[in-house]
């Protein structure tokens, strides 16, 4: 029996799956993923390995493949995110190694034209019957932009492309005729493309800004935000970490309220980094070592400069910037603490999260057999398979 898929409006929006907290993976197709240590069990960053990843998320129910755009990395000893696939040959590749899960292409709307790329997204959507979905990113690292000769745009600048580059793509996807396009940006003619994404609808946009601008603009356009989650609390010595969760409730109702204004809903999603261990001493004692004695700290500097700070060590403003930037979102513990915190994600109003590990295929069966296990008897999500949307044919 081949498995077809509902490719609707609802369910790609619903990433084929009734499932109250959505779950995926963040980062693989990077060298070390989100963890600059030195840790020789550190994430590789393999074809084969991203490979078996997928499969093994996807026959666990996950959601959602989400890549990180990169094209330089961050050095340090470790040569920490050089290694890395462009994400949209990488998304159809995976798009035909998987069955129900969605995948991503993270694409910096500057570097691609909005022609090429739509083409592209149609040609992966084909591939995954319908599973394609765009995180598109406006800003920039001058650093990566230099590698192309593109200038960077201010934050006003880069939304006004932005906007120009998906209402051409959107217009790709769905419009049947040819048409002309006369912008700041692009000047167009005759602009077409078939086929059209898969059974008649087109991908799920995801898209994280800051500023305000930002905001408006992936409101207006995206289906779905992703955003950062910050901590109010780290007890160092235990490894307890309490999210900030009336700070995170206002942003998330503020996000809503904004695409509500505009006639619109959007999904919230965010992304955390997971230790979790038989017991919450194992879980804290992994921790340090791997982010505090064997940091690749000049990986972590040359990241923190790349953001516009400069390097000083004798600064107390620079070290907590730099230990938050190695610490992360960190999920540190055992198996009822970890559930207990994504649970509270769930409550304070996160559609899905988005997991990174030290090693994603060493760790990722314990956090399915005991994580995930307790967040259906929570009620979160079915067992796996039994939340997607899918019929047989």
């Amino acid at each position: 029996m081949q498995l077809t898929h509902d490719t609707s409006v609802s369910s790609r929006l619903s990433l084929n799956s009734a499932n109250r907290l959505k779950l995926g993976i963040f980062g693989s197709n990077l060298s070390s993923g989100k963890n600059a240590t030195l840790a020789p069990e550190r994430w590789q960053a393999t074809w084969d390995n991203n490979q078996r990843l997928a499969e093994m998320a996807d026959g666990y129910g996950f959601e959602f493949f989400l890549p990180i755009g990169r094209w330089r990395g961050f050095g340090g000893i470790t040569g920490y995110q050089e290694t890395g696939f462009e994400t949209l040959t990488w998304a159809a590749g995976l798009l035909v190694a998987t069955k129900r899960i969605t995948v991503f292409a993270t694409i910096h709307a500057p570097l691609f034209h909005p022609v090429v790329a739509a083409k592209q997204m149609i040609t992966a959507d084909q591939a995954g019957h319908g599973r394609f979905g765009l995180n598109i990113v406006c800003g920039h690292n001058e650093d990566e932009f230099a590698m192309f000769g593109i200038p960077c745009l201010d934050n006003t600048e880069r939304y006004e492309h932005g906007q120009e580059w998906i209402t051409i793509v959107k217009r790709l996807w769905n419009e049947p005729d040819d048409f002309d396009f006369d912008g700041k940006y692009f000047q167009l003619k005759a602009v077409r493309s078939k086929p059209k994404p898969y059974g008649g609808t087109q991908p799920i946009i995801l898209n994280a800004a800051r500023s305000e601008i930002g905001q408006a603009f992936a409101v207006r356009n995206a289906d779905a935000f992703f955003t950062s989650t910050k901590t109010s609390e780290f007890d160092e010595r235990t490894g307890v970490v309490t999210p900030a969760v009336d700070i995170v409730a206002e942003n998330l109702r503020k996000v809503r309220a904004k695409a509500a204004a505009v006639g619109r809903e959007i999904g919230v999603y965010t992304n955390v980094n997971v230790i979790c261990r038989p017991t919450q001493k194992e879980a804290i004692d992994y921790y340090r070592y791997v982010l505090e004695e064997n940091a690749d700290w000049d990986a972590v500097d040359a990241q923190i400069q790349a953001g516009g700070t400069e390097k000083d060590l004798s600064s107390p403003a620079y070290m907590k910037q730099r230990t938050s930037a190695i610490r992360q979102f960190p999920l540190i513990g055992d198996p009822d603490r970890v559930a207990g915190l994504f649970a509270t994600l769930s409550e304070v109003g996160f559609d899905g999260i988005g997991l990174t590990f030290v090693n994603y295929l060493d760790e990722l069966p314990y956090f399915q057999q005991e994580v995930v296990t307790r967040l259906e008897h929570a009620g979160l999500r079915a067992q796996a398979g039994k939340a997607t949307v899918a019929v047989g044919a």
